[in-house]
């Protein structure tokens, strides 16, 4: 019972903003006149292109949006184009910024110096070969190709070797 009138509440918020919205899209008729009948908006006024877009914010203008920051590092096309493959298809194991999981390790580690993948040679073998004993699997054999590969060994060893920091890169635009 008490899930019903939590329903019937919404449905009735749901249909008192509806009539607030069509309210609003009434003009009122002005004071100095005799009243008429309720003026709606022409159809054609519906289709109206939308006022231009703000221009856009100077570089050291504060972002007014928290929930969209800038970014945080400018890095060169090929580092970008890497950021943008591990998104898609390394982060969902390895962890989104290459910082481990608890089933796939922190790539930011294995590519440090020392690290357990010293060399782009390993990285590419590995990411090519895979591991599936451990359940990476091979991604050339899924048709990732080398260029490809190649920027994300890019991002990775940026982060790893902390000339990128984690977020959304932006690219450079000279590189």
């Amino acid at each position: 019972m008490r899930r019903e009138a939590a329903v019937a509440g919404f449905i009735l918020l749901l249909a008192a903003c509806g009539e607030r919205a069509r309210q609003d899209t009434q003009a009122a008729p002005p004071a100095d006149t005799a009243p008429a009948a309720a003026v709606t908006v022409p159809p054609a006024a519906a289709d109206t292109p939308p006022p231009p877009a703000p221009a856009a914010p100077v570089a050291d203008a504060p972002l007014k949006d928290a929930y969209h920051t800038a970014p945080r590092d400018t890095i060169s096309r090929e580092a970008y184009n890497g950021w943008k493959q591990f998104e898609l298809n390394c982060a969902r194991c390895h962890g989104e910024y290459a910082v481990g999981t608890s089933f796939a390790p922190a790539l930011v580690t294995s590519l440090k110096v020392g690290g357990t993948i010293p060399t782009q040679e390993a990285f590419v073998t590995t990411v090519c070969q895979g591991r599936k004993e451990k359940g990476m699997p091979s991604w050339c054999e899924l048709g990732l190709e080398m260029d490809k590969i190649l920027g994300i060994y890019a991002y990775v060893k940026g982060r790893a070797d902390g000339k990128i920091r984690e977020g959304r890169p932006a690219v450079r635009e000279n590189s």
